[in-house]
């Protein structure tokens, strides 16, 4: 049984209050659609959390580097990032000057997404697993329909009084995955014509340990824990680990438990022995050690900070 996640998880009226400045369109708890341009500051999302829903963020005109699971993406000019449930999300920072920057989100629950009837976690799953990367930059055609797609739906869901607004939003949300779909699938023919059979294998396998390490790292930090999850020798996931991320399966391990321990010392109450119960250390000089080797910090330190 998978134990609950102690990474902070944004609920639709956390997530809301972040923007609360900028709010002015959605349904209720189940969609909220952001139009961020001409801002001063946009200090969001600063450190790692879970959000409760499926994220989209297409960038009209910008340039923003934004981690999934440790791994770092640039989104720019005229693209579009998505990531679901379960990822661990932080915008790391913004290049140039963010009053010059304009960025919709797109932000949608669990239940509005199933109530839609698509299978997007296949859809991201697939797509994630050939290409390794949530961004999907738009040209011509596919950037025109995107655009429009997206400024009907904010003018829609600004309309308070509209009769069935949320059957409406509901079909629209609906009928842009299925054009995402396309394009998404698009990319997928691209890459698999270009890419070599090899190197598609050690990309899906490095998708697929990074899926087990963001689901299993706060109560397994051996690899060959996942090497057997896998059917394959510690030694050779080691490898291929090392081939397609240029880094070590345990330092991935590390740095999944070291996200989760800064997560849980801002954002939780938890006091510094439950923390290291939660991360299943043996006890907190094993913790302390740990994670001042990793941050330069203690705990206290890092909490405090």
């Amino acid at each position: 049984m998978v134990s609950e996640k102690s990474l902070l998880n944004l609920d639709f009226d956390q997530f809301r209050s972040r923007f609360k400045t900028l709010v002015d369109a959605g349904i209720g708890n189940d969609l909220l659609i952001l139009d961020i341009k001409d801002v001063d500051d946009l200090d969001v999302l600063k450190y790692p959390v879970r959000l409760k829903g499926y994220l989209a963020v297409f960038c009209e005109k910008g340039d923003v580097s934004v981690e999934i699971n440790l791994n770092e993406f640039r989104v720019s000019d005229h693209t579009i990032f998505v990531t679901v449930p379960s990822n661990i999300l932080r915008v790391s920072g913004f290049k140039g000057n963010l009053k010059d920057q304009h960025f919709i989100v797109v932000a949608a629950s669990e239940n509005f997404i199933h109530g839609l009837n698509l299978n997007f976690n296949r859809l991201v799953t697939e797509g994630l697993s050939l290409l390794a990367n949530p961004c999907i930059p738009l040209k011509g055609r596919d950037l025109d329909l995107a655009s429009r797609y997206l400024d009907l739906g904010i003018e829609i869901s600004r309309q308070d009084n509209l009769a069935n607004k949320k059957e409406a939003v509901s079909s629209l949300v609906s009928s842009m995955f299925f054009l995402f779909e396309g394009i998404w699938k698009g990319r997928i023919t691209e890459m698999s014509s270009t890419s070599q059979s090899n190197s598609s294998r050690a990309n899906l396998i490095f998708s697929q340990f990074m899926q087990l390490v963001t689901e299993y790292h706060d109560r397994e930090r051996k690899v060959a824990f996942y090497s057997n999850r896998l059917c394959l020798t510690p030694k050779y996931l080691s490898k291929l680990i090392r081939q397609v991320s240029g880094r070590s399966a345990p330092e991935w391990i590390d740095d999944f438990v070291v996200l989760e321990a800064k997560n849980m010392l801002k954002y939780s109450q938890l006091s510094i022995k439950e923390i290291v119960y939660k991360l299943n250390f043996p006890n907190q000089s094993v913790f302390y050690k740990f994670f001042k080797a990793h941050t330069g910090m203690t705990p206290s330190e890092y909490r405090s900070s």
